[in-house]
């Protein structure tokens, strides 16, 4: 029988990108163990949803921790020797490098380094040399490298991380593709209905949604700067922010964010296909990506997008066709796209129509995992 460890550093990145594969998984006859930084009420949670799956905690912090990786390093190879898994799977940056270096230890055969994200691509100076550096190992000590999107694989060969051979990408990208059955757009009336009334948001308001943490590196700085300009010739537009309210230390004009009544703050949700059938536009103005899936979500519920100009997110789309591509940290960049797509309600819906059958025909999870599963059993020579 196979067996499949995958790491991950948090238990919430199990939730969006680890479980929706472990039936498929065990279907194809795989011993499975789950490696995270864990609570023991959500260990067992884990084990009682999937029986056939083993869950061990890890401290994995965070951020530059040295003591941290001294602390996480070994625990995992512990792991690893005693469960001896045919393939290593790892993804986030810190479970990575913890994880590429104790299976090299541990002789893992098979480490498999999912690359959804570069930490060192939006720093600058000192901390860019290190986590560059950091990247750089995690993918000299992997077997195999499989970003989740086709502009970050030709980024990376290019830097000479990796060769052709060692990496690639499953079908057009992403980590999970999109599952049409929870995006189900024939919902989409009801559902825009519903959270414009639970949010007071008339019918005749345009809005603009937002998917993604509060931080720098998504570009909320200019998104506040466009939106404040915008709101200026536009009294009927509000800004529909949808995720957690963390790293506010990096956001200049915190308080107008905080106050302004107008950016609606849902917090993080469990049913972002609803927030997104209410909105009008979908704007991704991000620093770096993995892939970007809010953008293939925003279209599979029609909307049309506009993104910055980075691996990931361009990939996730059609410029011209399903959005609009915009310069990295330009509000008036924003500000210009957004006001196009206003003057232009036509184009805005064609392309938002576009943009769900590009979905529906690139990114539909359900394909998408098989095709993952054909890829996890051609690394070990089945």
């Amino acid at each position: 029988m196979k067996k499949i460890c995958i790491v991950t550093t948090m238990s919430s990145s199990i939730d969006n990108w680890i479980k929706p594969f472990l039936p498929y998984y065990h279907r194809e006859g795989f011993e499975i163990c789950v490696v995270s930084n864990m609570t023991p009420e959500y260990k067992a949670a884990l084990e009682k949803e999937f029986p056939f799956v083993r869950a061990f905690s890890v401290g994995m912090p965070r951020g530059a921790d040295p003591v941290g990786t001294l602390r996480s390093i070994p625990a995992l190879y512990r792991i690893f020797r005693k469960e001896r898994p045919d393939l290593l799977q790892y993804s986030t940056p810190n479970a990575s490098f913890y994880s590429a270096v104790a299976g090299f230890l541990a002789r893992v055969p098979v480490r498999l380094y999912c690359q959804w994200g570069m930490v060192f691509v939006s720093c600058t100076g000192a901390k860019r040399a290190v986590f560059k550096t950091l990247e750089k190992i995690t993918c000299r000590l992997s077997t195999h490298v499989q970003p989740d999107s086709f502009g970050n694989l030709n980024f990376c060969r290019k830097l000479g991380f990796y060769d052709e051979k060692k990496s690639s990408v499953i079908w057009n990208g992403s980590a999970k593709g999109v599952n049409l059955e929870k995006f189900d757009i024939e919902k989409k009336p009801q559902w825009r209905r519903e959270i414009r009334e639970q949010y007071g948001i008339g019918e005749d308001e345009k809005v603009l949604c937002f998917v993604g943490r509060l931080g720098r590196d998504k570009g909320c700085n200019e998104l506040f700067a466009a939106f404040r300009a915008l709101s200026a010739d536009h009294p009927e537009l509000k800004l529909l922010f949808v995720g957690p309210i963390e790293k506010e230390d990096t956001i200049e004009d915190l308080g107008y964010f905080e106050s302004e009544d107008r950016i609606v703050k849902t917090g993080r949700v469990p049913d972002v296909e609803r927030y997104l059938a209410a909105a009008d536009l979908f704007l991704l103005p991000s620093y770096r990506e993995g892939f970007g899936m809010s953008v293939a979500e925003a279209e599979a519920m029609g909307l049309p997008v506009i993104v910055s100009d980075i691996p990931g997110p361009t990939d996730a789309m059609k410029e011209g066709e399903t959005g609009l591509v915009i310069p990295v940290k330009d509000a008036e960049a924003i500000r210009s796209a957004v006001e196009t797509l206003l003057k232009d309600p036509a184009e805005a819906e064609a392309m938002g129509a576009r943009g769900r059958r590009f979905a529906v025909e690139a990114f539909d999870s359900k394909i998408f995992a098989e095709k993952l599963m054909q890829s996890r059993l051609e690394l070990l020579g089945q």
